[in-house]
Parts: structure tokens; C-alpha cells; sequence
């Protein structure tokens, strides 16, 4: 039996994507009513989004699953503050070309292969809130607006608290930023009849001042939700490898990586994944889920392909998964592995093995190259070396052109000599 009227917040619900609303009565009752536009925001520090912006880019995929309108809101003002919720020191500011330049980038490589853009009823829209945020004129907008806003609940919101606790500084640029947020709903209801805010459950705070505002500003009911925060088993933020964050972007992420990224997620977070990352229907994910032994890779490698599909298309998933079985399953070498190319007139003279780790992107440093050598864990062509004054030469090329790097049992790459 559905639990709610609106199909949107039953697959939410069902899905494992609700943790606060501010009126889910009367946000189920809306949703019933014919079709409704929310929006999550987007800053844009770099150029590409990461899978910790997954679970929202999934809430607006569903979104408009069900006949809704979703709206991707670019910062391009609030990216000029950064957003300090839950951060021990103030983001460096970043001029006008490089936002411009990080939001192009965002555009064409993280949104359209979630949601689908155009000018029906139901598409989506892709909006920046520079548009209306540079044109303020400070006095006014603390006149109009600044009076609903109190000192006494800015500070109440764990994000600031937080922060204030580990006596760390909050600027007055940065203490704006929940100011700015709250009016880009309120601008965003004007313009487009939007309803409905979304988010982490870490952007509660910031949500719900642009409820509050456009109660007392128009008179109008606006509505937030947010959903739990994924982590990891021992509580760490989903999202972050050894070598940095889970990018969207092929160009910075390469989706074999991508794909080895959810291949090795830790098993008792299988259907957990399965339901907020792929479109899979619940009663596969609960066959998967309950998979046990050695039979849970299986649900692993279901997952792995279901989010690089989603994420970075079906040729690209096949490919990954493919060559991610040659590598760990028949002991060879897939053409889709990460790969570097070095002029052969260098293995003359010899490489030493910790820089062809680090040229690899196998280890961040000679540190890490020296630890991972000493402790084991570093191959070459499946042979373990343990010599960290190893040097690569000629006669390390396999008979196809390249040699096989590994660190551990999960990271691989390919020297390709040309």
C-alpha cells in the first residue's frame, strides 16, 4: 500500500531518499495537483560535479520520472561567497571567467544524462542565479529582505554552529551566503512557480530560511526536503577515494575508474547504493541485497555497471565492465585501463619505478610510491617488486607494447611505449 499520494514521494520513500520535510502533508497534496517545479542548487568550485552532488542530481531524475519540473540551479553569484556549511575555513574566491568557465564545463558533462532539457512542461530547465544576484543593489536588498532574517536563528543552524565551535572564523561575505540562498528561492517562485527546494540534509538550514522568506515576504507556502547524507561503514562521507573525489566528468574521471569506484564498495552498502544510484526496480534490488558470500560481487558488479550506465552511457559501462574482467578475472590486460604514453628513448636510459607510479597516478607521491613498493603492494607485469630503487628498462615492455603497473589488487595501469 503507497504511503503517499504523490508517486514522487512514494519512489523517494521507497528509494531511501527522505530525511527532513517541512510540510509533507502538504507537499504530498500539492504534488497531486498537476505539475509542480523544485530545484537544487549547484556552486560551481569546480569543473565538474562529484557523486556527493549524486544524490540530488537522482532526487530531480526522479523528479521529473513522475512528471514534474526540475530546475538545476548554476551559482554562479553564491560561487563568488562558497557555501560554509561544515567547513573549518573560508573557500578561496574565484573570479567571474573561471565560474563561467566551471558552469560551461558542468553543463555539458554532468546534468544531460540524468535529465532530460528542452521547452515542454516537464523538462528541464538550467538556470544561474548570477542573473539576478549581481544586479542587487546592496541597501535595497537589506531593506526589503535582511529584516526577515534574524541573527538568533542564522546562529542556531548546525552548519554555523559548527563552525563556531571549533573556533573557526565566519565572515560576513560567508554569513551571506545562507541570505543569498534563501532569496534564490524566492526568486526562483516568482520566476517559475517554483515549490519545492531539495537537498543534503547537511543544506536543512539554508533550505528552510527560503521557506521562511517567501512566507513572509509573498505570502506563499514553500515547501523543502532533504535527504540523509550518505557514509561509509566506518562513517566517513561517501565520495572520496585516495586519489580524490568521484568526478562526473569522463575528462577528469575516467568511467573505468568510475566504475571500480562502486565495483569496490563495501558489501553491506549494496542495495543502499542500488536504490539511491540506478534505476533498477526494488524487487531486483532486493534479490541483489540479499545475496551472500562470494555471490554479493555479483550484485557489486551489477551496481558498478547500472551507475556507469546511468551516468556515462551503456558503451561506456560494457566497456569498463569489460576490461575490468580481463583485469581481475582473467588475469590480463583490458583496453579501457587507465593508461599513460612515455617514448620508448626514456626506458634506455631507465625510469625509476616510484616515478612511473606517481606519472601513473598509482601514488600521489614518492611517500606513498616508497610505501606501497616496501609494503608489497606494488606489480609489474603481475610480478611483485619490492625494491624501491627499481628501475624500468626496455626488457620490462610485454610483447604488446606496454607495461602493466598494479598497486594492490584493485588499481591498475598500463606505460604505453610508443
Amino acid at each position: 500500500m503507497s504511503k503517499y499520494k504523490s508517486d514522487f514521494l512514494n519512489i523517494l520513500d521507497q528509494r531511501g531518499f527522505i530525511h527532513q520535510c517541512s510540510d509533507v502533508d502538504a507537499l504530498d497534496q500539492k504534488l497531486s495537483e498537476g505539475v509542480q517545479s523544485a530545484y537544487i542548487g549547484f556552486d560551481a568550485t569546480a569543473q565538474s560535479l562529484h557523486i556527493g552532488n549524486l544524490t540530488g542530481i537522482m532526487m530531480l531524475h526522479w523528479f521529473q520520472a513522475c512528471d514534474h519540473k526540475p530546475i538545476t540551479l548554476m551559482g554562479g553569484g553564491t560561487s563568488k561567497i562558497g557555501d560554509p556549511s561544515f567547513k573549518d575555513e573560508q573557500r578561496k574566491l574565484m573570479d567571474d571567467d573561471t565560474i563561467n568557465t566551471n558552469i560551461d564545463h558542468i553543463k555539458n558533462t554532468c546534468f544531460r544524462q540524468f535529465l532530460r532539457y528542452g521547452d515542454g512542461e516537464t523538462d528541464a530547465l538550467m538556470v544561474n542565479n548570477n542573473d539576478w544576484l549581481d544586479g542587487l543593489k546592496y541597501l535595497s536588498f537589506l531593506r526589503d529582505y535582511g529584516r526577515y532574517f534574524t541573527i538568533n536563528r542564522m546562529l542556531s543552524f548546525d552548519s554555523v554552529k559548527t563552525r563556531l565551535e571549533r573556533e573557526s572564523p565566519l565572515s560576513l561575505l560567508e554569513f551571506n551566503y545562507m541570505v543569498m540562498q534563501g532569496y534564490d528561492f524566492l526568486e526562483l517562485h516568482r520566476r517559475y512557480g517554483t515549490v519545492l527546494q531539495m537537498g543534503g540534509s547537511d543544506q536543512w538550514g539554508n533550505i528552510i530560511n527560503g521557506v521562511d522568506l517567501g512566507h513572509k515576504a509573498d505570502k506563499k507556502q514553500l515547501f523543502a526536503l532533504t535527504a540523509p547524507l550518505l557514509t561509509t561503514p566506518d562513517g566517513k562521507k561517501m565520495g572520496k577515494t585516495e586519489n580524490g573525489a568521484v568526478w562526473l566528468n569522463a575528462a577528469m574521471l575516467s568511467p573505468y575508474n568510475y566504475y571500480q569506484y562502486w565495483r569496490n564498495a563495501d558489501d553491506v552498502m549494496v542495495g543502499t547504493l542500488l536504490r539511491r544510484f540506478t534505476t533498477l526496480a526494488l524487487d531486483e534490488i532486493a534479490r541483489l541485497e540479499a545475496l551472500a558470500g562470494q555471490e554479493i560481487n555479483e550484485a557489486k558488479k551489477i551496481l558498478a555497471f547500472e551507475a556507469t550506465k546511468i551516468c556515462h552511457g551503456e558503451d561506456e559501462a560494457r566497456k569498463a565492465a569489460d576490461t575490468a574482467q580481463k583485469v581481475f578475472e582473467q588475469g590480463g590486460v583490458g583496453s579501457d585501463l587507465p593508461s599513460i604514453e612515455i617514448e620508448k628513448a626514456r626506458l634506455t636510459g631507465g625510469i625509476a619505478l616510484l616515478d612511473l607510479l606517481i606519472e601513473s597516478g598509482l601514488a600521489a607521491s614518492k611517500g606513498e610510491a616508497r610505501r606501497l613498493v616496501q609494503g608489497g603492494g606494488v606489480r609489474r607485469n603481475d610480478e611483485i617488486i619490492t625494491d624501491i630503487a627499481y628501475t624500468a628498462h626496455d626488457n620490462d615492455i610485454a610483447a604488446e607494447g606496454h607495461i602493466k603497473l598494479s598497486a594492490g589488487k584493485k588499481r591498475h595501469a598500463l606505460v604505453r611505449v610508443r
